[in-house]
């Protein structure tokens, strides 16, 4: 096998999205995607399949240029591996122990294996820690199961209660019946609990994770192991159908999709899974509603919007920041920031969706829609411009707003922070390498091929933002960490107030 550190002299990795809807090789996570180095003067780079879902080729080390010849030895060793990698039962498997150890007097739970107990395991398991758990914890999977950690493949930060019952409430406001939660399995455990109590209009989810441990606790109708990164269902078409049921709108009952990728996932393979999601929505509705979209929320980081906003145009930020329980970071109060980067984009009108006053929204009559009280409205863009929760001021030579700590630079024609470094002082080219223009960057290259996904036709159509990647380090799991370079990451740590 090529070591995929031997690449090298490289402006950076892109994905490629086949339009033949061709899969690529897969490893323990699903089909690979399939990577091209970046290169100056638009010179080709020799494209390698990788893992779509780990940066960390610790945790998945799978690496094939495009061209390799695959021997059937090294075919039947992958084929080897990605078994000794799935889970240890199948969903009807944990489905049958799950009724069986809410029916035992002493309901067990193993912390070192993760796994919850029938009583003649106990003693297989005598040197773990062993844990009694009661209903009410069976209920709340989230927080028995321990988080996942490992920011380059599959950390898990979940939604506080604060941020969980938001976003429900506003859905359940909405007329929304039904909830495909992508990535949030503490959503999907809210609406379970709030349809025991009977104190809300009883409402359906449907859980799409990669996490397996979920299996455990969920029906098959409940949860489908998914890689949102390539759209793939380890179960094939047994989940493929049970999604297909669960979009369909019987009765009259509006479906809604709300989406929370781990921060350090390529935008493009996320937005090319929801649309064909998006798609198979579609495909189910009646007629009459031909035109509609799929409802969607989808939250990650403000600075992501550009990337976002070209592969799905239909989605609108909001200001709403969303905060995690066990993120050291990304969550509200003394132990956490004043504002978190992370927002919602949504292809719901914004004026419907109504931010709670006493978390410090208001509502912006000439933007028709609720922003952060901090949010000035700026009479000359006419717009409220901010997007980190600060207060923004007018730059009269950029003809925009900016954040309040960047400045004017008249070497660079344009505003920054103030110790930033000039690209006339750094000797670094300021334009595209791909063209040659100084205009533009490459990533907005017009001679740059890329693609736009539509919600409704799913066609690519438009080029999207590239991030530069090193070789080997792809979309991360669950959940989050930043993908960009360090440099790069440095800059957003001083501008945004972040380290998902």
């Amino acid at each position: 096998m090529v070591d995929a550190d031997k690449i090298d002299e490289s402006f950076g990795i892109e994905v490629i999205l086949p339009d033949d809807g061709k899969k690529g090789p897969p490893c323990p996570h699903g089909p690979t995607l399939l990577f091209e180095k970046v290169c100056a003067g638009n010179k080709a780079g020799r494209r390698f399949y990788a893992c779509s879902a780990c940066r960390d080729r610790k945790e998945c080390n799978f690496f094939q240029w495009e061209d390799d010849k695959v021997t059937e030895a090294r075919r039947l060793a992958r084929e080897a591996e990605n078994r000794s990698k799935a889970p240890p039962f199948s969903q009807q498997q944990y489905r049958v122990r799950f009724r069986k150890v809410a029916s035992q007097d002493d309901k067990l739970f193993c912390k070192d294996c993760q796994l919850l107990l029938l009583t003649d395991e106990h003693l297989a398991h005598g040197a773990h820690k062993v844990i009694r758990v009661n209903v009410s914890q069976l209920r709340r999977p989230t927080v028995l199961l321990r988080p996942l950690e490992n920011k380059k493949s599959n950390a898990q930060y979940l939604f506080t209660d604060r941020s969980s019952h938001f976003l429900l409430d506003a859905v359940a406001a909405l007329g929304y019946r039904k909830v495909l939660c992508v990535g949030t399995p503490r959503l999907q455990e809210l609406i379970k609990m709030r349809n025991l109590e009977g104190s809300h209009e009883t409402m359906e989810s449907l859980l799409l994770d990669i996490d397996f441990r979920y299996a455990q606790f969920y029906s098959k109708d409940e949860f489908c192991l998914y890689n949102m990164f390539n759209h793939h269902f380890f179960d094939g078409e047994a989940s493929n159908q049970v999604l297909d049921a669960f979009l369909k709108e019987a009765d009259g009952q509006k479906v809604v999709m709300v989406a929370d990728p781990p921060f350090g996932g390529l935008v493009k393979p996320l937005a090319s899974s929801f649309s064909q999601i998006a798609q198979t929505w579609k495909k189910l509705q009646s007629p009459d509603s031909a035109s509609a979209d799929l409802p969607m929320i989808w939250t990650f980081p403000y600075f992501f919007e550009p990337r976002i906003l070209e592969c799905l145009p239909s989605l609108v930020m909001l200001d709403y920041q969303v905060d995690y329980d066990n993120h050291p970071m990304y969550k509200q109060g003394k132990a956490g920031r004043k504002q978190t980067p992370v927002r919602l984009f949504t292809n719901i009108p914004p004026r419907d969706i109504v931010l709670p006053k006493e978390d410090g929204y208001k509502l912006c009559s000439k933007c028709d829609r609720y922003v952060c009280s901090l949010n000035k409205h700026c009479a000359k863009c006419n717009v409220c411009p901010s997007k980190d929760g600060r207060e923004w001021k007018h730059c009269t030579a950029c003809e925009k707003c900016v954040k309040p700590s960047w400045k004017h630079c008249q070497t660079c024609g344009r505003c920054a922070l103030p110790d930033h470094p000039c690209s006339t002082e750094s000797g670094a080219p300021a334009g595209c390498f791909n063209c040659g223009s100084l205009e533009h960057k490459r990533r907005a290259c017009p001679q740059k091929d890329g693609r736009r996904f539509k919600m409704s036709g799913g066609k690519p159509g438009n080029n999207n933002k590239k991030k530069k990647k090193q070789p080997g380090q792809q979309a991360g799991f669950k959940h989050k960490a930043s993908h960009r370079s360090g440099a790069a990451r440095r800059t957003r740590q001083g501008a945004a107030g972040k380290k998902k």
